[in-house]
């Protein structure tokens, strides 16, 4: 290894020597083009990291996409967590289909305490609920709203204009690979896209692939997979911009992090090495032609 090093710095000095010797004999149009052009070789061009970049071509200054509202709607899957609350002009004949908030302050002792903690509905594996004075009822595969007319119309048999309320309090997605703050996210609003995924991770590093997005999803016992395209507005179009429950998001590395991964200590020696050749010639040939055009 201290002979590679020792005959990299000889070649690094004659490399040098020869470039200085060349860019002196140049006249002063020749050293201001070889400037220019070592000027931009140094500079590497910016990556587009930017959202929706096909914005900038848009002429007009109002621009609209036509989403569909309902693509959010969830569907309850099984493990689910429901919160199922049940009211009515006579709290007393919907108090039965309400879960007891109350338990034994001791095993074995006889005492009750309220608990302020909301009891909630497991979905089990086949779907169903075992709800207050109904029994089983089949809940997978249904909305929120649909579930609340469903329970609505069991429950006017016995009281009467019951209100019922149910919320989904386990929504969550998974975001993993290049952001700054990967892991699961969870939130009380099921209303989740793409976007608010990823602003809840903290935005893609700068090694994240924009255009290349991978979204993992369950769906009747099948995995989907999709991907998206950051940089294009095309986004707000597809089906899979609004999340479900436990969906999966991978951002993708881009080349320049996978090729920073594979490269090992003699490459990562080598590319500094260049660097400083490139920075080296960009400073002499700054200097020479400072000189020249005194």
């Amino acid at each position: 290894m201290a002979f590679l090093i020792y005959a990299n710095e000889e070649i690094f000095s004659t490399f040098v020597l020869n470039i200085y010797r060349l860019i002196c004999r140049m006249k002063n149009k020749g050293l201001i083009l070889l400037g220019a052009i070592l000027s931009m070789y140094s500079c590497s061009t910016p990556q587009k990291i930017s959202y929706f970049q096909d914005l900038q071509q848009i002429e007009s200054k109002d621009y609209s996409v036509d989403m569909n509202s309902a693509s959010y709607e969830v569907k309850i899957l099984p493990s689910d967590l429901l919160s199922i609350i049940v009211t009515g002009k006579d709290p007393v004949a919907v108090a039965m289909f309400n879960l007891p908030v109350s338990s034994t302050i001791n095993p074995g002792e006889t005492e009750l305490s309220t608990t302020p903690v909301l009891q909630s509905y497991l979905v089990d594996v086949n779907g169903d609920i075992d709800f207050p004075t109904l029994g089983r009822i089949k809940v997978a595969g249904l909305s929120r709203r649909k579930i609340s007319d469903l329970l609505k119309d069991k429950i006017s048999k016995y009281a009467k204009d019951p209100i019922v309320n149910v919320q989904l309090l386990n929504f969550k997605v998974s975001v993993l690979g290049e952001v700054n703050n990967p892991g699961t996210k969870a939130t009380s609003n099921e209303r989740m896209t793409i976007m608010d995924a990823i602003s809840l991770s903290g935005d893609l590093s700068i090694y994240g692939n924009r255009e290349n997005v991978l979204l993992v999803r369950e769906n009747n016992g099948k995995k989907e997979f999709h991907r998206f395209n950051l940089t294009s507005t095309d986004i707000f179009k597809s089906p899979y911009f609004y999340l479900k429950q436990n969906d999966v998001i991978y951002v993708q590395p881009n080349q320049a992090k996978q090729n920073s991964s594979r490269m090992d200590s003699a490459k990562q020696f080598n590319l500094s090495v260049a660097s400083t050749v490139t920075a080296a010639i960009s400073v002499i040939a700054s200097l020479c032609i400072a000189l020249f055009l005194k």
